[in-house]
């Protein structure tokens, strides 16, 4: 198994949505009823949000015992939660660096994230867990998510999002699971060197923009490009990212025009690409309209609840009706 500093990025979502489809039948089931649902959020359009959703996260930091290390700093794990609080809300300082052919499609999408105050208990927490392991890496098997594999197991994955942090191999920055499998696994895993912005976060994925892309995995979002390697034929579901061959890598120039997506070519600096953390810096409405999707159903009991108004424009859009008690 290798184990170094990756230099360019490699996510293991796909791989693990591929096993997941031929080995867990409830998986292949809800993964359908969550495309059509938002299928139908881009059809209709989302309800207009006004609230922000928090989300609670508890993080897993799993280390080898002869590598302290991997037991990241308090420090390390903050700067990882302001950067995914400025990235989802569209404030990161270097969203200014996103091409003017497309400023306009720059999205909030209204999630913030807090370390959890609360354990499953009932017990006051930091929101972090230690966990001292044998293992030297691990790889998007799944095992960092299991105390009997080396590991240590989720929290409820309805109330908070889990991410492990871990020494992972093979070059992997990270990987998450897609809305509709088992809670038990349900979170996302990121290789200690490309978690925050201080301590053991390494160039060039060293600004926290893993986290952001495989939280957004966790969200619902896919690969800009389809995961069709360059043939221009796959997508992402989201009609306001252009068709690319393929993903990026380190910093492209703009344009970089690939699949006759002329005249402005390739979003590159969307947070679904590989290009280095340094070189990504916005959602677009379409992937914020998924996002909203799933915390509406399946991720419906992390942070706050719904406005009226919001419960109003889902019932109609679910049954065709106005609910009674909004009537």
């Amino acid at each position: 198994m290798t184990v170094g500093l990756p230099q360019q990025r490699t996510c293991g979502t796909m791989s693990v949505h591929y096993r997941l489809l031929t080995t867990d039948l409830a998986y292949a089931s809800n993964r359908r009823v969550i495309e059509n649902r938002s299928f139908e959020y881009a059809r209709y359009g989302s309800p207009s949000r006004t609230d922000v959703r928090t989300i609670p996260v508890v993080v897993h930091v799993v280390y080898h015992s002869a590598s302290p290390e991997q037991n990241i700093s308090e420090a390390q794990i903050q700067s990882q939660i302001e950067v995914l609080n400025r990235d989802f809300r569209a404030k990161n300082p270097d969203i200014t660096g996103v091409p003017e052919a497309f400023k306009s499609l720059v999205t909030d999408a209204r999630i913030e994230f807090t370390l959890a105050t609360t354990d499953p208990q009932g017990k006051p927490t930091n929101g972090i867990t230690r966990t001292a392991t044998t293992a030297t890496a691990f790889m998007d098997d799944d095992a960092v998510k299991y105390s009997l594999r080396g590991g240590i197991n989720a929290w409820p994955g309805d109330l908070y999002l889990n991410i492990w942090v871990c020494q992972l191999g093979a070059g992997l920055l990270g990987y998450a699971q897609f809305p509709g499998g088992s809670t038990e696994t349900d979170g996302v895993v990121i290789t200690y060197t490309a978690f925050g912005t201080m301590g053991t976060a390494a160039a060039p994925f060293n600004l926290g923009r893993t986290a952001t892309h495989e939280i957004g995995h966790w969200l619902n979002l896919r690969h800009i490009w389809g995961d069709d390697g360059d043939g221009c034929h796959g997508s992402d579901f989201v009609d306001d990212t252009p068709n690319q061959a393929g993903s990026n890598s380190g910093r492209p120039t703009f344009p970089r025009i690939t699949c006759n997506n002329g005249p402005n070519g390739d979003m590159f600096m969307n947070y679904m690409d590989y290009t280095d953390d340094g070189a990504m810096f916005m959602f677009t409405a379409g992937q914020v309209l998924r996002m909203h999707a799933v915390l509406d159903y399946e991720r419906a009991g992390l942070g706050v609840i719904q406005t009226s108004e919001h419960l109003y424009q889902l019932h109609r859009m679910q049954f065709g009706s106005i609910p009674e008690f909004l009537a």
